[in-house]
């Protein structure tokens, strides 16, 4: 299987939501959870083995971010099973959006991206 066909069969859902109790917007600091659900379809277990995440604030500055595994895991993925998981970003601006992969392995050894398309992530009201 090519490396575009395995990431295919991984499928990635996210939702993001502001975190007004940890936020200070006086101190331009917007905290906000996002929670994702991967799905693995391929046909033997996968594990995830790093992530690089590109987040966008409302000024067009970018962060990277790249470490191994999520939350301190490295999971394996059972064949149509999921894993789930919830995490944050801290943005000086109200509004801003990640994009970003996974790096996965299968138990053949054959390792392949996983994409994470681009979410937005942003305070109530303040995209009208």
């Amino acid at each position: 299987m090519s490396a575009t066909a395995l990431g295919d069969n991984v499928a990635i859902e996210v939702t993001s939501q502001y975190q007004a109790e940890q936020s200070d917007p006086d101190s331009n600091r917007f905290v906000f959870a996002y929670h994702i659900t991967i799905t693995n379809r391929n046909t033997q277990p996968v594990q995830l083995l790093s992530r690089r995440w590109l987040i966008v604030d409302g000024d067009q500055k970018t962060q990277e971010v790249e470490g191994e595994g999520v939350v301190g895991e490295q999971p394996v993925i059972a064949a149509d099973d999921s894993y789930s998981y919830t995490s944050g970003a801290v943005l000086a601006t109200s509004v801003g959006s990640m994009q970003g992969h996974y790096n996965m392995v299968t138990d053949d050894g054959d390792e392949f991206i996983a994409p994470i398309g681009p979410f937005t992530l942003a305070r109530p009201n303040a995209l009208h």
